[in-house]
């Protein structure tokens, strides 16, 4: 108990506030924020690596908010938005749907498929290519198997992808959000035995 008390009578000579005493840096080679009670408050930043190396800055985020503050463009590829009520269209978006916490978060979740054993003995290996909606809000749905390698990976990638929290950035076109469909490839492949 003397330590806390402590703790709290020297933030209070800091003049730090109890509640900016509660939060907890957080670093990791992908992301960089602060948390309160646990749970990630104020603006992120979310990392990625390049193919030489070096990190770079992808996302902010902030969490107390719930709103992009910064995204690093990504090559130009077109969507299945929803332009109208009803309507669907392959187009450029402004802004493409983003996973909050770039690609190294959703690798995150992506690196719990298992590979099918059935498949293994069957030798088959390839890209199961899941489609699915992102609204406006952010939430994922209507997952559906686009390119199939069977042997029960179409399954397994399904089930990983509608595992996926669903903290989706929506798209946005004319300046608001807009429903698309999103493809994530999920790529089955045996090691090679030495």
């Amino acid at each position: 108990m003397k330590h806390l008390y402590a703790v709290v009578v020297l933030g209070a000579m800091l003049g730090l506030s109890p509640a900016a005493q509660a939060q907890k840096q957080r670093t990791t080679d992908t992301e960089s924020g602060m948390l309160e009670k646990g749970k990630k408050v104020g603006v992120w930043e979310y990392f990625s690596h390049t193919r030489d190396g070096r990190q770079v800055l992808v996302q902010r985020y902030d969490h107390t908010t719930n709103k992009l503050v910064y995204y690093r463009p990504i090559e130009d590829v077109p969507y299945n938005a929803e332009v109208t009520p009803g309507q669907w269209t392959r187009t450029n978006v402004q802004q493409p749907p983003l996973y909050i916490g770039g690609e190294a978060a959703l690798a995150g979740y992506m690196s719990k498929m298992n590979y099918p054993q059935a498949a293994q003995n069957r030798n088959i290996q390839g890209k199961v290519l899941i489609t699915f909606m992102i609204d406006t809000l952010g939430q994922a749905s209507k997952h559906k198997v686009l390119n199939s390698i069977g042997g029960g990976c179409d399954e397994e990638a399904l089930r990983v992808c509608q595992s996926i929290p669903s903290q989706w950035v929506p798209a946005r076109l004319a300046g608001r959000a807009v429903p698309v469909m999103y493809e994530l490839p999920f790529t089955f492949r045996l090691q090679k035995a030495n």
